[in-house]
């Protein structure tokens, strides 16, 4: 039984230290797209604090998803985090299973790389959502009477920047008709429904998609428009992104990695390149040898 189980903690080793390498070999030639998706992220943060300091709190406006969903309460308001925090963990956790698991069928770095390229351009939009329009915010905190409802000028430009994380984020108001929450577990779901191999778990999926846009307005954290808008923007930018990205190497075939974005003319001479390689048998996945 010993010498079964560190057999086997060998092999899980080596599998490990073989896709480590291979990983560190694509984030080398795509370390550019990760940062400037990351660095995107601050922006986002950054300009959702931005329009807080133009929220001005109001009547909250009229809303079919109120009327016909029963309020929550600020009491319940950790239920919809708790949802969004578990799909978010889930997703995470699932982009990391090509370093255990021998069954394998993506690149951890390439489908980062895509994901941040689907949040940044959903972002972009909701970012230009949010400052043409500024609409008095349905969550608690955001109501007239509430010392957080209205920031006050900020004293520097390095009190702006620093976005006073993590309470800036979590308390912040104004950036609505567009939901942020719903953007992350749209692209995290849309993402496993193309690359993941589990059917349970996609309908799994989409069926906590739609808790989670319910539990959103029912928790007043925004109106029914900022789902419904994240419901069928963030779909449309990742049909379309999507067909501009070249397809990521299916590992079950043995295909090599390649890099990313790439242009249509490049995606076809890579393509090219791929077919010349496994003609000459020069395509091994370096995971595969352990």
């Amino acid at each position: 039984m010993t010498l079964y189980i560190g057999r086997e903690a060998s092999k899980l080793w080596k599998r490990i230290c073989a896709e480590t390498t291979t990983e560190i070999n694509l984030f080398l030639d795509n370390w550019k797209y990760v940062l400037a998706g990351l660095i995107f992220q601050y922006i986002h943060g950054l300009a959702a604090h931005g329009v807080h300091y133009l929220h001005r709190p109001g009547p909250t406006l009229q809303d079919l998803g109120y009327f016909l969903l029963p309020e929550l309460g600020q009491d319940k308001a950790y239920i919809s985090e708790t949802v969004f925090s578990f799909v978010f963990l889930s997703f995470v956790l699932w982009t990391l299973h090509p370093f255990v698991f021998k069954g394998k069928k993506i690149y951890t770095v390439l489908v980062w790389c895509r994901v941040l390229a689907f949040l940044a351009a959903s972002q972009f939009l909701r970012i230009i959502t949010f400052y043409s329009t500024q609409l008095p915010g349905p969550n608690y905190h955001c109501r007239e009477g509430s010392k957080l409802a209205r920031l006050p000028k900020p004293a520097n430009v390095l009190e702006v920047l620093l976005i006073n994380f993590p309470q800036g984020v979590v308390y912040g108001c104004g950036d609505l008709i567009f939901s942020s929450h719903m953007i992350f577990t749209l692209v995290f779901v849309l993402t496993y429904q193309k690359y993941g191999t589990r059917r349970c778990i996609k309908q799994f999926a989409w069926l906590f998609a739609i808790i989670q846009s319910l539990l959103i307005v029912a928790s007043r954290k925004h109106y029914t428009v900022d789902v419904v808008v994240a419901w069928y923007t963030v779909n449309l930018v990742v049909f379309f992104i999507d067909k501009k990205l070249p397809e990521l190497p299916d590992r079950s075939n043995g295909n090599s990695p390649i890099s990313l974005p790439l242009s249509t003319k490049d995606k076809d001479s890579k393509t090219k390149e791929e077919n010349h390689k496994l003609l000459n048998g020069n395509s091994v996945d370096p995971a595969d040898w352990a």
